[in-house]
């Protein structure tokens, strides 16, 4: 908590003294973890990003779970404080929209367990811009935690899915487009319409849509439309 509200003194250390900060480390492992993943993180590669001694890290930071706790806090203070305007609907779609674009710029931050937050300042600050986003809609304080949590959950899933298939594309080196070239002919001679008369009928129109099996931004579009589909009948139900 003292690392993440700034109030962490760095240990004393004999000779020159250090002239790093908390928020300094955090972001070399944040531009290390966007480029390399989470993976490649380590106390001596951010130790040698910022051209210091990896011993020299630990007089301001424990080690490397209190640094990625204080990374994912710092992350969260990229997306503005301010509530966005609009009915509920629109201010949820773009708090939706803004971590799904936090989620894309920083991959990492989706493999890290948030069961147990950082309580620190960035975390705080957008809980309570997603709080005010549905504040005086009828809702309880509970069904407003709730609905914070069903749009954050939502938005995390479809962000790891749109990740996986960025993923495939680096590493097989083929994007969709031209996968689905070379797949969908071959697919289409041997598919029995007869067998699967559904399946290839939506299939077809869902790949010359798409030019790829599936489109994640699509995908999530959709699907946070349906999100908010189902909050808008609880809050017609509270009379908001």
């Amino acid at each position: 908590m003292a690392l993440l509200w700034g109030s962490a003194q760095p240990t004393r250390t004999r000779g020159r003294k250090p002239g790093l900060t908390v928020r300094g480390i955090a972001r070399a492992a944040i531009e290390l973890a966007d480029t390399e993943g989470l993976d490649a993180l380590s106390m001596r590669r951010v130790a040698e990003r910022l051209g210091v001694g990896t011993m020299s890290l630990y007089t301001y930071v424990p080690g490397k779970a209190e640094l990625v706790d204080v990374m994912l806090d710092a992350v969260h203070l990229e997306i503005l404080a301010e509530t966005p305007g609009g009915t509920w609907r629109e201010r949820l779609q773009v708090i939706a929209h803004d971590q799904w674009a936090l989620a894309r710029q920083h991959p990492w931050m989706l493999h890290i367990a948030t069961t147990r937050p950082p309580m620190g300042p960035g975390i705080l600050a957008k809980y309570e811009r997603e709080l005010r986003a549905v504040e005086g809609l009828g809702l309880d304080d509970l069904e407003m935690d709730s609905v914070v949590t069903l749009v954050n959950d939502y938005v995390a899933g479809a962000a790891r899915s749109a990740i996986d298939a960025f993923d495939v594309q680096r590493s097989s080196g083929i994007d969709d487009a031209t996968w689905w070239a070379a797949t969908g002919p071959w697919l289409a001679k041997v598919l029995d319409p007869q067998r699967y008369p559904v399946a290839t009928r939506v299939g077809t129109t869902a790949g010359q849509h798409h030019q790829a099996p599936s489109d994640p931004d699509h995908a999530f579009e959709f699907g946070l439309h349906r999100v908010l589909d189902g909050i808008a009948v609880l809050v017609e139900q509270r009379g908001g």
